[in-house]
């Protein structure tokens, strides 16, 4: 039986009244139902993508926008210590303590910069953690 269901906004539903239909018509169409949910997944996955990279793309955008004016204003701000400092030290003492801090602060973010990279060999892969738990799965089917 093929009659159509309403849905509640009033438009007709595709889903089809099964109850009525044989196993072998039933058998018949999961063929075709599975080429339609595999179409539908596939469509859905191409809509997240799309958006999402559309996303990322804005995100870094505003990103690259937001580094070029912090490219601006640190140098900006590092003029106006040196401009503080030389109210009440040498302009030339004021200038060698900003870049001395500048150049302290540089090298404690490098090394932790540093660690944080060393961290990534340590951590495990997860293409080989797949190739572990296939590996138990086979020795476990070969014990039975």
């Amino acid at each position: 039986m093929t009659t159509q269901q309403p849905r509640p906004d009033g438009r007709v539903s595709p889903v089809r009244d099964r109850a009525d239909d044989g196993l072998f018509t039933l058998i018949g169409d999961v063929p075709q139902l599975v080429k339609n949910l595999i179409v539908a997944e596939f469509n859905a996955i191409k809509g997240w993508l799309g958006k999402t990279a559309k996303d990322a793309g804005i995100g870094t955008g505003m990103m690259f926008i937001a580094l070029f004016f912090i490219a601006w204003v640190v140098p900006m701000f590092l003029v106006f210590l040196t401009a503080l400092l030389s109210l009440w030290l040498p302009v030339w003492a004021a200038a060698l303590i900003v870049m001395g801090v500048g150049i302290v602060l540089a090298i404690a973010a490098g090394l932790v910069g540093l660690v944080f990279y060393k961290r990534i060999g340590k951590r495990e892969n997860p293409m080989e953690a797949a190739k572990t738990d296939v590996q138990i799965v086979k020795e476990a089917a070969s014990e039975y």
